[in-house]
């Protein structure tokens, strides 16, 4: 699609307005980019800077977003897309949501299914089916929360990957499938001679049936896929409903047999240094070890030479083998309370490349110089052979330097762990200079007992030898950026863009709520840090670490840097971990090959294009993870306090919307929902700029941040979902709306065209 140029009329081409351009991106068919629109409008030469800086605007005003080579109007659907049926009304008409929504731009929209006609009637379609739909977008969202309306082009293949549920027999007939997924909390009919050889409290896949007109709708279950409970993996469920790989090919474990032997000659040989592993109490891998030493040279007086080194996995695991497509394919383990599904292997993971006690490993190690102020002088990656000298757990190692040594521990002190201490301290004084960052947010664990069931969750000490491991991660990841810059080789960034314009907009409307101030412009890591330093004196200081975290941009994999504004650094990329993120090990490989280091360095097809795609997946995988890992997390706490329904607990208003409050409870950190409808009497106006639910009658409501006492109602583990009564009476609101409160409007249903 390509636009007549505009021009003045001197004849130079005309600048597009910004409305223009958001009207082309709309419409474009295709991937849109900067060149796509330069070639559009047809802008050249100093035009096509101009263009540059208009879209970098845009960005900031929340009007686009993506990518240099991918931009796309922010928070919109194209005229054509892929939408998903996920409900009916009572009134029988079909309630979709986009197939593909960006989590950054909000909840997904409501989208109402028009009638089509003959095989493309609504009639013939139900909830679970995909549709590629004609869009219409419909401006604000009316009162029923339509924003789009969509006529159906045609029916779409089933996604069976997201098609599961839980079977729960009825009286040895039938029975029904109960949701995993909180959002849809309806169960579907299993008619007799449906249930697919399914046992009552297993996980199935299953396809939704045509039940008679005016019937219930029904299903049909296609596969079982075990029983969570049985097996003890709750995370079983997330596996599925991800599509997470959970098991290696034949070919890639045939490939374990014939990994190529460590050979000594040709690697550093780094078996005399006393590199220690720090890890937690439970780890099963260990692929970072670290060494500190006072720097002997005179010209650097109270410096010292930090040696960072990693498990070697670009010996064992080469591009184009079977063991990489996986390891490529899975992006990073995933980490389950119940289990892990590891990237590699544990023959790679758990032996060959875990730098085990008094065992000679293969490494990738860089060692730093920094002065006694913590300011880097210079470094060096080397291909090494490494024997660790202990293996030390987080609470072992700070024991010792609090004077409490065990027994391991004690020999270390004086020559290992009290020069590590003094190095980190030096580069912590840089860090605070610096300012990253710096949430303080309690990262709870969940403790699970011999039968798999949720014993208790804590919140672990956060120590002073969690802090040094993680800056002199930092640092390595820093120093591998920047080697690979100096010598023009590829790197997979990991980068952290600012926040946006129109996220900073909203917590500021939230931060004056509570009389905290944050500066109109020129944000960076340290204007946060001062927020979160007063807010330490409120009683939602837990909430305000909350709120600004959800301001931030979404970390992700690059191979163009826009830098890591959470750690305030210009350059960053992940180095630290290749046994359980593929990214570090593209980076492994990238070092090999810049700095001449021998084989397994990055070939010449992972390169350009095919990076970026790689970079890409890998992002997807995590962001994949992560709701796995916070979804069986949902899961297994729901279990836990299901037998605690009528139970009476303190939480935090943690959310609001116009349908209710979401409830955090305060020992678990579980989250729980209060329906609007449960409030009282009146009718609560949402009042979204101040988070608030507001009585219409009496003035007095919820606010995010307030304490509340909650009663369980309601536990569905099997979804994670909870369901809480607020016990607390609301506090006077009346204030924040300001007068804007206005009587309900009784809802219509949208008209027909």
């Amino acid at each position: 699609m390509t636009k007549k140029p505009a021009r003045t009329h001197t004849g130079a081409v005309a600048m597009p307005s910004k409305e223009q351009v958001l009207d082309f991106i709309a419409k474009s068919g295709q991937k849109v980019g900067k060149r796509e629109i330069a070639r559009a409008f047809g802008l050249k030469g100093p035009n096509r800077i101009t263009l540059k800086h208009m879209l970098a605007e845009m960005a900031e005003e929340g009007l686009i977003d993506g990518e240099r080579k991918s931009i796309r109007r922010r928070g919109h659907l194209p005229p054509v897309a892929v939408v998903e049926i996920v409900a009916q009304d009572g009134e029988g008409d079909l309630i979709a949501r986009p197939a593909v929504w960006e989590r950054d731009d909000g909840e997904p929209p409501r989208i109402l299914v028009l009638p089509g006609q003959g095989a493309n009637a609504p009639s013939q379609f139900g909830v679970g089916d995909r549709l590629l739909a004609r869009i219409e977008h419909l401006g604000r969202a009316d009162l029923l929360g339509y924003r789009y309306e969509a006529r159906p082009i045609k029916l779409l293949p089933r996604d069976r990957r997201r098609q599961l549920g839980i079977f729960r027999t009825r009286d040895g007939k039938g029975g029904v499938i109960a949701p995993i997924n909180r959002k849809e909390l309806r169960e579907w009919r299993v008619l007799p001679g449906d249930e697919g050889g399914a046992a009552d409290g297993d996980l199935v896949r299953y396809e939704m049936g045509r039940a008679p007109h005016g019937s219930l709708p029904v299903a049909r279950i296609a596969e079982s896929l075990g029983n969570p409970d049985d097996q003890r993996k709750v995370s079983l469920i997330a596996v599925h409903a991800h599509g997470l790989p959970d098991e290696f090919s034949a070919r890639a474990l045939a490939e374990l047999d014939h990994l190529p032997p460590l050979v000594t000659s040709g690697r550093t040989d780094l078996r005399s240094l006393p590199l220690v592993t720090i890890d937690p109490v439970d780890a099963r891998d260990h692929d970072d070890a670290v060494h500190a030493a006072a720097d002997a040279d005179t010209r650097n007086p109270g410096g010292f030479l930090v040696t960072v080194a990693i498990a070697d996995v670009a010996h064992y695991v080469r591009f184009g083998t079977a063991l990489d497509r996986e390891a490529a394919t899975r992006g990073n383990s995933i980490y389950f309370p119940d289990r892990v599904v590891p990237m590699l292997p544990e023959r790679i993971s758990n032996d060959l490349c875990s730098l085990r006690e008094a065992e000679e490993r293969p490494c990738l190690a860089v060692r730093i110089v920094f002065d006694a102020n913590g300011a880097k002088r210079g470094q060096q990656f080397v291909r090494g052979i490494m024997r660790s000298a202990a293996k030390l757990t987080y609470q072992e190692a700070q024991d010792a330097i609090d004077g409490k040594p065990s027994d391991r521990a004690a020999p270390l002190l004086e020559p290992v762990l009290k020069p590590l201490w003094a190095a980190y301290r030096a580069l912590a004084r840089a860090r605070d200079e610096r300012q990253p960052l710096d949430l303080d947010l309690p990262e709870r664990k969940i403790l699970l007992d011999a039968t798999g069931q949720v014993e208790r969750v804590v919140v672990p000490p956060r120590l002073e030898a969690h802090r040094l491991i993680e800056e002199f991660m930092i640092q390595a990841n820093v120093a591998a950026a920047e080697v690979l810059e100096k010598k023009h080789a590829p790197v997979v960034y990991r980068v952290h863009d600012a926040p946006s314009r129109e996220k900073l907009a909203a917590l500021r409307d939230f931060l004056q709520t509570l009389d905290l101030k944050l500066a109109a412009s020129g944000i960076k890591p340290g204007h946060f840090n001062g927020i979160l330093a007063r807010a330490k004196t409120l009683p939602v200081s837990e909430l305000v670490n909350e709120v600004v975290l959800r301001a931030q941009a979404q970390a992700m994999y690059a191979i163009e840097n826009c830098g890591h504004f959470g750690l305030n650094l210009r350059r960053y990329a992940h180095f630290t971990s290749p046994i359980r993120r593929y990214a570090d090990l593209l980076v492994h490989r990238a070092l090999i090959r810049a700095c001449r280091l021998g084989d397994g360095g990055l070939a010449d097809e992972e390169t350009g294009a095919h990076l970026a795609e790689t970079a890409q997946a890998i992002s997807d995988a995590e962001r994949r993870a992560m709701a796995a890992e916070r979804e069986t997390a949902d899961r297994l706490i729901a279990r836990f306090l299901a037998e605690r329904v009528g139970a009476t607990f303190e939480g935090r208003v943690s959310g609001v919307t116009r349908s209710g409050l979401f409830v955090r409870l305060r020992d678990t950190g579980a989250d729980g929902f209060v329906p609007v409808a449960t409030l009282g009497q009146e009718y609560f106006r949402h009042d979204e700029e101040h988070h608030a639910l507001v009585g219409e009658r009496s003035g007095a409501g919820y606010q995010l941040g307030d304490t509340v006492s909650v009663r369980l109602v309601e536990a569905i583990p099997t979804a994670g979902a909870l369901r809480f009564e607020v016990l607390s009476d609301g506090k006077p609101l009346r204030r924040l709306a300001k007068g804007r409160l206005r009587t309900p409007r009784r809802p219509r249903r949208p008209g027909r065209r």
